[in-house]
């Protein structure tokens, strides 16, 4: 046990420290996140070792069940390209200049407003997908109208890593956790969203706290123009991520699982946007550049966080945590510790432990609140540090990439003022639903 213990946390320590240090690794051309790269070396090692027991992962990753990593990575995976393919074409950035326009020359409106696009625009898609869109939008603007990007920057971040709660859809590990422990579409939403509404007004109301001053100026530029691309698939987009997004609320009363819905959706948007390169003659640019975004590295990177968890509950750590954890107040408890943990090993990784964790339970009463608080304290632990999600890692890196510096203090003082009283209000709003 304590070799795997030892090996874990060197693994989850180091992964750190890359991300921090040196992300990106440079092999000739090819540049490889290093976060990645790190934890697969962990796993391997471990499978070296013989810490792991090889026929139990391969059993897992080949099993009919919902927890399968391969399944929830096709899951993740289908909606984000969904996601980038309308970003793609432009839909996120111009949703983003029509709501700031509205705002005209008041800081404070076009802060709500802000807030109000990126929250509703991540409900439906991912909290990913949305920093990576608005983000550079931001910064252009800011620079255009003259105005400190800072606190819009953190309006997005926060608005984002906090309306992901809503749909099981908006995270990935919204998707692990609660496939993993059999929690439906509809259910999801049903607990979720007052917990979700609470938390989003929580974090405004710290936002406006913390930047109000910022606000008060004027604002002495103009937005940004952007034109929509191609109409016909911009259509054909919408309408394959909004059908897809009412099948998964409806799956579990047709019995169809998630990840293949996810999976035909996507598969179904490649070969129409095909069939209309083809018929206009064209090359189909627009879905080779969407398949070229992918998030790819994080097939290596879940699939080697999960070997680590297989060799930790192997080795009985799980089951110890669960135990000190104890039986009663479960919603705080995990809340808290999942919030903490993600700053710590990243909300994925946490995620794939807490999801074993939770596990070892077995019928506990307040076991759905355990979840649920799990899927809260993985989401709002996104801006506590840089460290909490791979958001915050993305966002990090696009802002330095413009000229802002944002560092790991920057990002903590933030954290403190608005995440720990989001968390906290979270979690009340949970423990009233339940």
């Amino acid at each position: 046990m304590i070799i795997t213990i030892v090996l874990s946390a060197i693994t989850c320590i180091l992964m750190i420290l890359a991300v921090l240090f040196l992300p990106k690794i440079k092999l000739g051309k090819i540049a490889l996140s290093s976060y990645w790269v790190v934890t697969l070396l962990g796993a391997l090692t471990l499978i070296l070792l013989g810490l792991v027991d090889v026929s139990e992962v391969t059993g897992a990753l080949l099993a009919d069940t919902a927890i399968n990593p391969l399944k929830i990575l096709v899951l993740f995976i289908s909606m984000t390209l969904m996601s980038i393919f309308l970003d793609e074409l432009g839909f996120f950035r111009y949703l983003a200049s029509v709501t700031l326009k509205k705002a005209k020359n008041g800081q404070f409106k076009l802060f709500l407003y802000l807030y109000l696009t990126v929250s509703v625009l991540t409900v439906f898609t991912s909290n990913d997908i949305i920093v990576l869109s608005f983000t550079p939008f931001i910064c252009y603007f800011a620079k255009n109208a003259k105005i400190n990007a800072i606190p819009y920057l953190a309006a997005e971040f926060v608005a984002a890593n906090t309306w992901s709660m809503a749909l099981i859809i908006g995270n990935p590990t919204n998707i692990y956790l609660s496939t993993a422990l059999g929690i439906g579409f509809v259910d999801y939403l049903g607990v979720m969203i007052v917990p979700t509404i609470i938390a989003g007004a929580t974090a405004f109301g710290m936002l406006c706290l913390v930047f109000g001053k910022h606000l008060r100026q004027p604002i002495s530029g103009e937005a940004e123009d952007i034109a929509l691309g191609d109409k016909t698939l911009l259509i054909v987009g919408i309408a394959h991520l909004a059908i897809c997004t009412l099948l998964l609320a409806i799956g579990s009363y047709i019995n169809i699982e998630m990840w293949l819905v996810s999976l035909f959706s996507v598969v179904s948007l490649v070969v129409v946007t095909i069939i209309i390169s083809i018929v206009r003659r064209e090359r189909p640019t627009l879905l080779a550049n969407t398949l070229r975004r992918g998030p790819y590295e994080l097939i290596p990177f879940v699939l080697s966080m999960f070997v680590i968890i297989v060799a930790l509950d192997s080795a009985g750590v799980t089951t110890l945590i669960a135990g000190a954890l104890g039986e009663g107040g479960l919603i705080f408890k995990y809340g808290v510790t999942s919030f903490i943990a993600s700053n710590l090993i990243n909300n994925i990784p946490m995620s794939v432990l807490f999801s074993s964790i939770l596990s070892s339970l077995g019928a506990v009463e307040g076991l759905s609140g355990a979840v649920f608080a799990t899927v809260i304290g993985s989401n709002l632990g996104a801006f506590m540090t840089p460290i909490g999600a791979l958001a915050g890692i993305m966002w990090g890196s696009i802002l330095n990439e413009h000229g802002h510096k944002f560092g790991y203090l920057d990002f903590l003082k933030i954290g403190v003022t608005i995440a720990i009283p989001t968390l906290i209000m979270a979690l009340v709003g949970l423990s009233i639903v339940l």
